[in-house]
């Protein structure tokens, strides 16, 4: 496969299509059926060129993919893997990911196919890297430019800088407090960011545009893109102020039927919300025994409401891969897909067009994940974008912070990576003030582990600040309060209790708190309250502790309200900051950190 640079193909920039409206789409393997309609005919209704009249049907390919959160270079670690099922039974584990190859791959894909969208799922950026992060994810507009991207969802990673910095990633401009980075101004997204369930709180309109229509010749697209409804549980309070964001099932269901009022009568809509597939393998069949059969989750619901004249679903956020079909309201399938995350997978859907009807054939729709190997050229274009931003972000990623003897995993219950981090703001915490009791980290801020190869120059073992910077991308403070040992221990149901119920979320600890979580009891019983220790001492009710978290969750997110009720606030320095000062005071090249035990937390299962 040669190397190519900047296609010719059309450019799709928002100046050149007639947007009709907003949203993307996506699907992925799995196939409601192989065949076509019984009346479908070859030619250039199939792709193939003629100077014939159109036949009745139309293939479009729709090549989707999620949650790349801008990782640019090629994730380190098992973030850069994909699992593969054999036909045998047996799995391997293939490396991918990394913006040259899903170029490559993409521009691939696309040949020999003029009808050809690609959309994406969401969380696009944040918690990415430092390549992107530093430069307040212009880098990944950047490139996603440069991959052809015709549209996307917002995800809730889109609103961890605010409304007001997503509008400026769309529209383009120098970022308002750092500048611009280039002598060049920031043109922003050529593709549309939809919104359809966000809106501002003083006017009840969606903050971007809802849905987004697709045109080639007499073929019509129309695309819906919402982020879950439960976004502001998930993201900094500030991240969301004066938003409201509702419902997904009844947003696509309102817009689909605007579409329908315009003549679009082909959508797809794209989600950021997503499902838990019974394997970990990117081609499991989830349809197996029955369609939807191997996939739990919210998009299990919210599959099975939306209205039947959505034709497919491009789904996101739990960074899982699957192809299902999921009945609809009606009782018949529909397709459902997700492509991982870090730009590791990416989908190619076949979205038959009924020229007659204006409708999708879903009988003859399939789809499959495709692994973003890195075994084929990569996109030049790609590389020298990298190259430009790399160089401008050395003299501060490159910079050693410490050093580790062996992988710190961000991987099971409680990781090693968790351990070291809530140890971190421990220490933090200690020195603003020597009372600091514990600390306590949520996981989903814990974006990667750190690994003891090299990733550049500076050695094996030696953790930069890049890295850092990967691990905790958000700039969260790290904040001290007061709680009450009931609190403490109320917080830690809360893991398992209430909005976290069916999908735990259990806080990593520092070291000294020890506790049983019994995965064989329900709700907030699986915390077995009288094994909470402090230090091998029980903890006591009544007393007073001095807490260290993060400023997400001392401000009630991720559902652990009680956190939110924390008194005698005191906020110290981000947490990467803390990170860091932990690494140089506990570490050097002839005395590296060991990974955390993980032992913490005694499951029962």
């Amino acid at each position: 496969m040669p190397a190519m640079s900047q296609p010719s193909r059309d450019r799709r920039r928002r100046r050149t299509y007639r947007v009709l409206a907003a949203a993307g789409a996506l699907v992925t393997v799995g196939a409601l059926a192989a065949a076509l309609p019984a009346t479908a005919s070859a030619g250039e209704g199939h792709g193939k060129p003629g100077g014939h009249k159109p036949s009745r049907y139309q293939d479009v390919q729709l090549l989707s993919f999620n949650d790349l959160h801008g990782n640019l270079e090629p994730p380190s670690g098992s973030s850069g893997r994909v699992t593969e099922l054999q036909a045998d039974g047996t799995t391997k584990t293939i490396d991918a990911g990394g913006v040259e190859y899903l170029a490559t791959h993409l521009r691939e894909a696309r040949k020999g196919n003029p009808y050809s969208i690609t959309a994406a799922g969401g969380d696009m950026v944040g918690a990415s890297p430092l390549i992107s992060g530093l430069f307040h994810d212009e880098p990944t507009i950047e490139a996603l430019n440069k991959l052809d991207l015709d549209v996307t969802s917002v995800g809730n990673h889109e609103f961890d800088e605010g409304a007001k910095e997503l509008a400026r990633l769309q529209n383009g401009g120098c970022h308002p407090t750092a500048g611009c980075y280039t002598d060049k101004r920031f043109e922003g997204a050529d593709f549309p960011y939809l919104a359809a369930n966000v809106l501002d709180q003083k006017t009840g309109k969606p903050i971007l545009k809802p849905y987004w229509v697709w045109k080639k010749k007499d073929v019509k697209v129309g695309f819906i893109g919402v982020t879950l409804e439960g976004t502001p549980g998930i993201v900094s309070a500030d991240g969301v102020k004066g938003l409201t964001f509702k419902d997904e099932v009844e947003t696509i269901n309102k817009y689909a039927k605007v579409l329908q009022k315009q003549g679009v009568k082909s959508i797809v809509a794209l989600i950021h919300e997503g499902g838990l597939p019974s394997s970990g393998s990117y081609n499991y069949d989830c349809d197996s025994p029955g369609a939807g059969a191997g996939v739990s989750g919210p998009i299990v619901d919210i599959a099975k409401n939306i209205t039947p004249s959505v034709d497919a679903l491009v789904t996101g956020h739990t960074h899982t891969a699957y192809v299902c079909t999921i009945p609809d309201p009606s009782g018949k399938p529909r397709m459902v897909t997700s492509a991982a995350s870090f730009g590791r997978l990416y989908t190619d859907t076949t979205l038959t067009y009924d020229r007659r009807t204006g409708d999708i054939a879903r009988t003859a729709v399939t789809s499959a994940n495709h692994v973003v190997t890195r075994d084929v050229p990569k996109a030049t274009d790609l590389t020298e974008l990298i190259s430009r931003w790399n160089t401008l972000a050395a003299p501060i990623g490159n910079r050693a912070i410490g050093y580790i003897s062996a992988d710190i995993p961000n991987t099971g219950t409680e990781s090693p990576m968790g351990d070291l981090i809530a140890d971190a703001q421990l220490a933090h915490g200690k020195s603003l003030d020597a009372g600091t009791d514990l600390a306590l980290m949520n996981p989903g801020g814990v974006r990667a582990g750190l690994t003891y190869a090299a990733k550049g120059a500076e050695g094996d073992g030696v953790v930069t600040y890049a890295e850092g910077f990967t691990v905790q991308p958000f700039a969260n403070t790290v904040n001290l309060q007061d709680f009450t040992g009931a609190q403490v221990v109320q917080a830690l149901k809360e893991q398992v209790s209430g909005v976290n119920a069916s999908a735990p979320k259990i806080l990593q600890v520092s070291s000294g708190l020890t506790y049983t979580l019994d995965l064989t009891k329900t709700g907030a019983d699986r915390v077995v309250a009288d094994s909470v220790k402090l230090n091998g001492a029980a903890i006591d009710p009544s007393a007073t502790y001095r807490v260290a978290t993060n400023s997400f969750l001392a401000g009630g997110g991720d559902g652990f309200t009680t956190l939110g009720q924390g008194t005698n606030d005191l906020v110290g320095s981000d947490d990467l900051a803390a990170l860091e000062q932990y690494l140089t005071a506990n570490s050097s090249a002839t005395s590296p950190i060991a990974p955390p035990a993980a032992d913490r937390i005694t499951i029962v299962q």
